[in-house]
């Protein structure tokens, strides 16, 4: 049992050092390569920070899983939210909340919430005839989610736009800095599901030996696999302010970030777990 507890601790260390010092990096250098806008490299941050999901919710579905998936969902788009907040608290952003773009962002997050209770309360099964709707709002949700951004956050491109530069040179060497970044947050994503996967083992061993139910195991894995949104949201907020930006620059980056996270989480990922189970039902 002492080994199994300093592998956890090791583990739990990793995912936080993974995500802090390469994945946070690796997408702040991407966003300066690009002079992308904060609503970007949160959406980016969010297809990033969602691939462990996307890794989990497929190997499940291979197993014939598929039905558990919506509450994988469900616990990590919550657990997402919680972290959200509290990051934005601990910066001490809730001003931004005033902002029209962000307060429909927040009800867009919670609509990802509600949907999966729904499914679970009412028992609907998850099945191929659910992945249209799935699509219609994931299409939906990013329609909505871009031109509420247009419509209340022009002042705060412009902002942007007269305090950094924007640099349009696309030589070969900058180019091929770009492919190196994304590569990069393609292999941090799958470590991070590695090290994710080899922790939640190690800690389904721990709760067994003390009889914990799994219910919690479940939530408390929930929250170690949104560990990496925790920090990018924490680390949206600081780069903005201690480059003397408008604070509300990074809330839209966490918020961003959140969002893509949660309909990634529901609509698309769910919805490739889904086909892949079908699919290997028809074949069987």
């Amino acid at each position: 049992m002492f080994i199994e507890i300093i592998k956890f601790i090791v583990y739990s260390g990793l995912i936080v050092l993974i995500s802090k010092y390469i994945l946070v990096k690796t997408l702040r250098k991407l966003a300066e390569s690009l002079n992308l806008k904060p609503k970007t490299v949160g959406d980016v941050a969010g297809y990033a920070t969602s691939m462990p999901e996307l890794l989990t919710i497929c190997a499940s579905s291979f197993k014939g899983l598929v039905g558990a998936s919506i509450i994988n969902v469900l616990s990590s788009n919550v657990i997402n939210i919680i972290q959200y907040i509290l990051a934005i608290f601990l910066n001490k952003n809730q001003k931004a909340f005033n902002n029209k773009a962000i307060k429909i962002d927040i009800i867009l997050v919670l609509i990802t919430i509600i949907l999966p209770i729904i499914l679970i309360c009412t028992k609907i099964e998850v099945n191929i005839a659910i992945v249209p709707i799935f699509i219609i709002l994931y299409a939906l949700f990013t329609f909505l989610n871009n031109n509420a951004h247009k419509l209340y956050l022009k002042k705060e491109d412009e902002i942007l736009e007269k305090q950094i530069e924007e640099e349009e040179k696309w030589e070969r060497n900058n180019k091929n800095k770009i492919f190196r970044y994304i590569t990069s947050l393609v292999f941090t994503s799958i470590l991070l599901f590695i090290v994710g996967n080899a922790l939640g083992k190690v800690l389904e061993s721990l709760c067994n030996k003390f009889n914990i139910s799994q219910a919690i195991i479940g939530i408390f894995l929930g929250f170690i696999t949104s560990i990496p949104e925790l920090i990018t949201f924490f680390e949206a907020q600081k780069h903005y302010k201690q480059q003397n930006i408008d604070d509300i620059l990074g809330v839209v980056e966490a918020t961003n970030n959140l969002l893509t996270s949660n309909i990634l989480n529901l609509f698309a990922i769910q919805s490739i777990g889904t086909i892949i189970y079908s699919i290997i039902t028809i074949n069987s």
